[in-house]
């Protein structure tokens, strides 16, 4: 048997691909949506990828199943309650897929999703009745359980979802053996629960000790632990899951269309008929010099995440990027569905060079110099950060906007005093300030390095 995951760290995300060596066939579980990487691990283990399963239509990011349908002719499964305009194969409880020596048994657990499957997966010749390992999707996390509340937006409530969840855990999952390894689809940064763990694989036994929700407690208290204190979901998610139903274009097909070299006056005359431009250098570069207007999304964080929480899906995209990395930017927009964008700015911000009254440019200051001016009054600090980190610890006096609310409380802020945007390293501050900008803030600075900065400098918190 093989039995290889694939981990994305911007999105948190785990895949897996299990095969026969005997019959030389495999199947992916969960894959991400540009798939070169499972077909490249095929073809080095001289594997046929048959079969392609969903353990639900997730929401927060765009799955691989129709590339590998178009790409190979994997035949795509879904959990028996599922609805799709694509055909697939529906999985209840106990059918399973054959590949020789190796099966995957569905298990129905819903809860995350009311459609939402587990698969267990048995080495045939050591056991048809102990499972080795069970992919558990959302269902459950290392350290942590799926949350119930995603799909309000689409009829189902977090308290219905909660309770078929307590089911499917305590009569289904620990019914496995607990040496049966755990492996989950997503893992810490995930937005899809709010104490997963670092680590990517456990056993049931390890998580039936150490899982705060898996601890004895009635159907009540299990949903009520399991409502409460979620991370805000981005407004992506409601569209992703929906989109992970439908017949759509290929990420290929997407990319084909979207990769467009494009001149600055083009661009310039996108940006002022409501284009989207977004610059995904590092922070440090785009502080120095920026196209005005522009917001910063980084590649070097959670893209991605944060790409679908602050960009609408209304208007079109420009991206802006160090040369050679626009095909990057594009393909991981295209992780969450993001199938807007109508090109990038050819040569990137050299394109500008010339034009110095299109940029601008936004301060950055060092700890111990944002502390002074922080300390005289001459500036505002605003933390980005979530409630739940601000609660940790927080720069004295300063005031709390989450960045996935600055938009719409952009109203709260004071307008006659300079603001000091902050968050944990840096990453965020950026996002924000490069909005705070575009929405006509004109005295922008961010705190250099975050709170990290601050606290390293032994400053008061």
């Amino acid at each position: 048997m093989i039995l290889q995951q694939f981990y994305l760290q911007c999105l948190a995300h785990a895949s897996y691909l299990v095969g026969d060596e005997q019959t030389r066939t495999a199947t992916v579980v969960d894959p991400q949506r540009d798939v070169d990487q499972y077909l490249a691990f095929a073809e080095q283990h001289g594997l046929r990828i048959a079969h392609v399963v969903l353990t639900h239509l997730h929401a927060d990011f765009i799955a691989g199943h129709l590339e590998l349908r178009d790409r190979v002719g994997a035949t795509i499964y879904l959990g028996a309650a599922a609805h799709a305009e694509y055909a697939f194969v529906p999985l209840h409880d106990g059918d399973h897929i054959d590949m020789g020596r190796v099966r995957l048994q569905a298990i129905e657990t819903p809860g995350h999703t009311p459609e939402s499957i587990s698969l267990a997966v048995y080495d045939l010749e050591h056991s048809a009745t102990a499972a080795n390992a069970v992919l558990t999707g959302d269902t459950l996390f290392i350290g942590d359980v799926g949350r119930p509340d995603l799909r309000a937006a689409l009829g189902w409530s977090a308290a219905d979802l909660g309770g078929l969840l307590y089911d499917s855990l305590r009569s289904k999952l620990m019914a496995l053996p607990d040496e049966s390894l755990v492996y989950p689809a997503h893992g810490a940064g995930s937005l899809c629960g709010k104490a997963l763990s670092r680590e990517t694989v456990s056993t049931i036994g390890e998580q039936r000790r150490s899982n705060y929700a898996l601890q004895p407690m009635t159907r009540a208290a299990f949903v009520d632990l399991v409502t409460t204190d979620q991370p805000d979901a981005p407004p992506y998610f409601t569209f992703d899951a929906v989109l992970n139903s439908k017949e759509r274009p290929t990420l290929d097909q997407a990319l084909a269309r979207e990769l467009n070299p494009m001149s600055l006056d083009l661009v310039l005359a996108l940006q002022r008929t409501g284009g989207q431009i977004v610059d995904t250098r590092d922070a440090g570069e785009f502080a120095a010099a920026h196209l005005s207007g522009t917001i910063n999304i980084g590649l070097g964080g959670q893209y991605a995440t944060w790409a679908g929480t602050i960009l609408s899906r209304d208007r079109p995209i420009v991206i802006i990027a160090d040369p050679g990395r626009e095909h990057e930017a594009a393909i991981r927009l295209g992780r969450i569905g993001f199938d807007h964008i109508v090109g990038y700015l050819q040569d990137g911000l050299r394109s500008v060079e010339s034009r110095p009254d299109l940029t601008t440019t936004t301060t950055r200051l060092a700890a111990p110099l944002a502390a002074e001016r922080l300390a005289t009054g001459a500036v505002v600090a605003l933390d980005v950060r979530s409630p739940a980190e601000r609660e940790q610890k927080s720069i004295p006096g300063s005031i709390s906007v989450p960045l996935n609310h600055l938009r719409e409380r952009v109203g709260e802020l004071p307008v006659d005093r300079p603001l000091l945007v902050y968050c944990a390293g840096g990453y965020r501050s950026a996002i924000a300030a490069s909005l705070l900008q575009q929405l006509g803030f004109s005295d922008v600075s961010e705190l250099a390095g975050g709170i990290a900065a601050w606290d390293a400098a032994k400053l008061p918190l």
